[in-house]
C-alpha cells in the first residue's frame, strides 16, 4: 500500500537488517526503523512499534533469523524463541510463526540454518500479503451485495486498526475495503478511536488518508448511535485469535460493537487469514488476554502547537487504571468470518469447510 504515493510493505529484509515502521511515530511522523538484533526485535513487538496479529507473527520470524546471525547457536536461538513468544501473549500468530521457523530449523546443521530460515521468514510474508489480498476479493463480494441494494455509498464501521499496517500488505478487515474503492464502489469508514492508543484514529485513518478512502474518526462509543441511525452498513473487524468453534478475541470493546451491531441487525463480520485461527483451545476462557501497562491509559500524546509530539497526563495522579488489551465476541454475534479461502459462518462446522 501507499505512504505518500510511494509503495511500502510493514517490514522487510536488507542486508541482514530488519526494517520495519515504527508505528509508535504514527501518524505524525513517518518513520523507518532498524532492527539488528533479538531483543531489538522482541522490543519492537512488546512496545507496539509493530502490531497487528500478521506483523507480529512475521516480525516474530525475521527475529529468529536475526538470533541466528547474531549467536548461530542452538540454546540462544532456543531462548530467543521463548522472549519471542512471551513478548505479547494474545495474538496467536506470534507462537504460529515461532514454532513454524523452530521446526523448520530442527536437525539441520548450523550452517545450513540462517539461509533456510531467511526463506522461511519470507516465504510467511510472501503467504500473508496473498492472504490478505484474497481475504479483500472474497470481503468484496459483501461490499458489492449491499451496494447492489442500496445504490449508495456503503458506511462501513471498523475497530482498531485491522489494515495494511496490521498485517505486510492490505490488510484483513481493510482488504475489502480497499478492493471495494479501486473497483469503484463508493465506500466511507467510521474510524473507531480505539483507546488507549488510538490505533484507529491515529493508523486506520491514516493509511486510508493515503488511499484517498473517506472515512471520519469517532469515539469508541459513537458506533452504537450511529447504527441506530442507520448509519452503519456494515461492520468488519479484525482478530487476533479466532478460536475453532468461531469464538473471536481481538481489540478490546469489539464485544460491545457487535453487541450493538447484532441489537441493530447490522452484518458483523470478522476478517482473518488461517494463521490467525487458534485450533486447540476449546474455551474462551483460556484465551491469555494480555494487561498492558496502565500507563496507555492515564497518558497520551499529540501535537502541540508548535507541531511538537508531547506526552501529557490526562488522569488524577492517584487514580487507579485497569488496561486489558482484549476481549471475546461469542461466535454467535459474528454474521461470517472472511477468510483467504472464503466466507463462512463463525462455527466449528464452518471452519471445517474451508480448512479440512
Amino acid at each position: 500500500m501507499k505512504i505518500k504515493g510511494q509503495e511500502y510493505r510493514t517490514i522487510w529484509f536488507e542486508n541482514n537488517i530488519v526494517k520495519i515502521i515504527d508505528q509508535t511515530k504514527l501518524p505524525h511522523k513517518f518513520t523507518i526503523k532498524e532492527l539488528k538484533t533479538i531483543k531489538d526485535a522482541v522490543n519492537a513487538i512488546k512496545v507496539m512499534e509493530v502490531r497487528g496479529a500478521p506483523l507480529i507473527g512475521a516480525t516474530a520470524a525475521y527475529g529468529l533469523v536475526l538470533s541466528i546471525i547474531e549467536n548461530n547457536d542452538q540454546s540462544f536461538l532456543k531462548k530467543s524463541a521463548e522472549d519471542l513468544i512471551k513478548s505479547r501473549p494474545t495474538a496467536i500468530n506470534l507462537k504460529w510463526a515461532v514454532d513454524r521457523i523452530m521446526n523448520k530449523l530442527s536437525g539441520l546443521n548450523s550452517d545450513k540454518i540462517l539461509d533456510i530460515a531467511i526463506n522461511e521468514a519470507k516465504q510467511i510474508c510472501e503467504e500473508d500479503v496473498k492472504f490478505c489480498e484474497n481475504i479483500g476479493i472474497n470481503g468484496l463480494k459483501i461490499i458489492e451485495e449491499i451496494y447492489n441494494k442500496k445504490k449508495d455509498t456503503v458506511n462501513i464501521l471498523t475497530h482498531c486498526n485491522a489494515g495494511w499496517l496490521a498485517t505486510i500488505n492490505w490488510g484483513t478487515a481493510t482488504s475489502p475495503i480497499y478492493h471495494a474503492h479501486k473497483k469503484g464502489i463508493p465506500v466511507h469508514v467510521w474510524a473507531d478511536e480505539t483507546r488507549p492508543r488510538n490505533q484507529g484514529a491515529n493508523l486506520t485513518s491514516y493509511e486510508l488518508n493515503e488511499e484517498k478512502v473517506p472515512n471520519t474518526i469517532i469515539a469508541d462509543n459513537t458506533g452504537g448511535i450511529l447504527m441506530q441511525r442507520g448509519e452503519v452498513d456494515l461492520c468488519i473487524v479484525g482478530t487476533d485469535r479466532t478460536l475453532a468453534n468461531g469464538d473471536v478475541c481481538n481489540k478490546v470493546g469489539t464485544y460491545l460493537k457487535a453487541l450493538a451491531a447484532h441489537d441493530n441487525n447490522i452484518p458483523f463480520f470478522v476478517a482473518l487469514p488461517s494463521s490467525t485461527i487458534d485450533w486447540n483451545i476449546k474455551d474462551h476462557k483460556n484465551i491469555p488476554i494480555e494487561k498492558r501497562n496502565s500507563e496507555e491509559l492515564s497518558y497520551i500524546e499529540g501535537l502541540d502547537e508548535k507541531g511538537v509530539v508531547k506526552k501529557i497526563q490526562i488522569y488524577p495522579k492517584n487514580s487507579k487504571a485497569m488496561n486489558l488489551a482484549f476481549d471475546v465476541t461469542p461466535a454467535k454475534y459474528v454474521t461470517g468470518l472472511i477468510t483467504e479461502k472464503g466466507v463462512c459462518e463463525a462455527s466449528t462446522k464452518g471452519l471445517k469447510k474451508l480448512f479440512k
